[in-house]
């Protein structure tokens, strides 16, 4: 583990010049200090409970670098199967925006989509108060990391009462280093949604069949009465390492959807904290990851119920075959004075092999005593019932499989609100089951 940590110092010193022409000072004393805390804290260990059943070494056994200040040689033909139309997109390749591949449409006055590089070197102050929101730092050394290496990324801000026609989306590719040398990138994204105010974000991750580590931080306000359906599409290299995390906090009657998609990565970690911070707020959270070979996906997942009057409600599911490994942990947290809480949480994984495993962990923990909270998990493989009925009526073994396994996926996809986004996911999902889960192809 100490000589990950020295890589990241090495890179880290070798990027501050930089930054201290482009940033104010204020920032650099943030990174300074979240470099500080991860050095302190160190990359996780399997000894600790979030952390038990998935372990870092890959990413500690790795030594990466940030890609250098010109992008790599991409073209808009690279990048035309990962498009959302119509959408207000901005492109990054290897974490640095890159404005001729990106489009930007008519915005409601008063919104802002920019780059977090340009607005740091521009006025940072707009977004500094926003930089602070999350959880203390040595209890979450990822997003320690990645405030110290805090360069680009976008900043989304949506005025009170403006309703977005068009989503905003948010496109990450990375590629392979030029000397072979695996990359980094360590993006962060900050959206903040005014009271009565609407739109739609899509995060997007994939990558060129390369090793490279993305280390993502998104952090999102959603005022009074404003409603925000948040994508987050995972469709990296097998060979790549993403950890991604989300934390939210809603104010009164505010919406908060999350859709979240992760099927590529060889070590994959979503952390996902909304925080109800607002009387009424509701929230939603909807999950599917696939993984075969021998790649893990791990979904932790904590809605916490601050005020009285919320609702949330959890579907995730899972499809491992292979040697795979999934883990979930959904935890939902009713505080003392959240009194008519009413919270649901729905949690199955689809085993195609032997040796697939998922670890899955729901967690309750109530403090008020006038609540509405269920959780149910399950785990098993496809229904040899099913299989036979669906033989009998003239198809092969392999058609049935992949029918019961897209049903089984489709609960979830059927519940993007966004057709384009939902049809690019099903595409991906069945290219998946037919080239790498050959169980269900």
């Amino acid at each position: 583990m100490a000589h990950a940590l020295d890589a990241y110092l090495v890179e880290w010193e070798r990027a501050r010049p930089r930054w201290q022409r482009n940033g104010r000072s204020a920032i650099g004393r943030l990174r300074q200090e979240a470099l500080q805390r991860f050095v302190s804290r160190g990359l996780p260990t399997t000894r600790e409970e979030e952390w038990r059943f998935t372990s870092v070494a890959p990413i500690a056994d790795c030594t990466f670098a940030l890609a250098g200040p010109s992008a790599a040689e991409v073209s808009a033909d690279d990048v035309a199967s990962l498009r959302i139309a119509p959408a207000v997109e901005l492109v990054f390749i290897n974490g640095r925006h890159v404005p001729a591949l990106s489009r930007m449409g008519s915005l409601p006055t008063g919104s802002h989509v920019e780059n977090l590089a340009n607005v740091l070197a521009t006025g940072s102050h707009r977004i500094e108060p926003h930089l602070t929101r999350t959880p203390p730092a040595e209890q979450q050394p990822f997003v320690a990391l990645n405030t110290a290496f805090l360069d680009d990324g976008a900043w989304i801000q949506v005025p009170a009462g403006a309703i977005l026609e068009q989503p905003i989306h948010l496109l990450f590719l990375s590629t392979g280093g030029p000397d072979d040398r695996p990359l980094m990138s360590h993006p962060r994204i900050l959206a903040t949604l005014g009271e009565n105010s609407q739109a739609s974000v899509i995060e997007t991750y994939a990558g060129t069949n390369a090793q490279y580590f993305t280390n993502v931080l998104t952090e999102i306000v959603v005022g009074d009465n404003a409603v925000l359906d948040h994508y987050t599409l995972q469709y990296d290299s097998p060979e790549a390492f993403h950890v991604g995390s989300i934390y939210v906090r809603t104010a009164c009657s505010a919406t908060y959807r999350s859709h979240s998609v992760s099927l590529g990565g060889a070590l994959v970690r979503n952390d996902v904290t909304a925080v109800l911070n607002g009387e009424g707020a509701e929230c939603t959270l909807n999950g599917l990851y696939a993984a075969d070979t021998r790649r893990l996906v791990d979904n932790h997942t904590t809605i916490d119920h601050a005020q009285p009057h919320c609702g949330s409600r959890e579907v995730y599911k899972g499809i491992l075959a292979d040697h795979a490994r999934g883990v979930f942990n959904g935890k939902i947290i009713v505080r003392p004075d959240a009194q008519k809480t009413d919270a649901k949480q729905t949690n199955r994984a689809l085993l195609l092999s032997e040796d697939a495993q998922i670890n899955t962990k729901p967690q309750l923990e109530i403090f008020a005593n006038d609540v509405k909270c269920t959780h149910g998990a399950a785990v098993g493989q496809l229904d040899e019932e099913a299989l036979f009925y669906l033989r009998s009526r003239g198809l092969t073994d392999a058609e049935a499989r992949r029918m019961l396994v897209h049903a089984f996926a489709a609960d979830v996809l059927n519940r993007l609100p966004l057709e384009p986004v939902r049809i690019r996911a099903e595409e991906r999902l069945q290219q998946q089951l037919a080239r790498s889960l050959p169980a269900a192809a």
